[in-house]
């Protein structure tokens, strides 16, 4: 497959937990944007912001691309891999000459550990009331 036109827009989704991400990638000068605002406000911390920008250091196009996300649900920490995990399938359709790379770094891949539900009869989903002998 062939490379898609500079001047095109690609979109793709990432979901962690119950964190979902949407993004809208394009060639730019290496803006990120999550729900309309810059990342260093949105994701206080650098492993969060480290996480979301990961794939583009992979393939080296951290001022080549410009970021517009927009993510619900879940934590931040969530968020955050659920953009990761939309950012590296963005970049796969724009050149699928970078899915070798993204793949080798684990990008690809959805983590696909959820919440255990609470059972009936427990307090929790493991944790058990205190029995008592007597």
């Amino acid at each position: 497959m062939t490379a898609i036109p500079h001047n095109i827009q690609i979109q793709a989704t990432g979901r962690r937990k119950t964190a979902t991400a949407t993004v809208i990638l394009k060639p730019g000068k290496g803006e990120v944007k999550i729900n309309g605002k810059d990342i260093e406000f949105y994701f206080p911390t650098f492993v969060h912001r480290w996480e979301v920008v990961k794939p583009l250091e992979v393939v080296e196009g951290t001022k080549k691309f410009d970021i517009l996300g927009k993510a619900t649900g879940g934590g931040l920490m969530g968020q955050a891999q659920a953009m990761k995990l939309a950012v590296a399938r963005a970049l796969i359709k724009y050149d699928s000459s970078y899915r070798s790379s993204l793949k080798k770094e684990g990008l690809l891949t959805r983590d696909p550990r959820m919440k255990e539900r609470k059972k009936t009869g427990q307090p929790g989903a493991r944790k058990r009331f205190q029995f008592s002998k007597r």
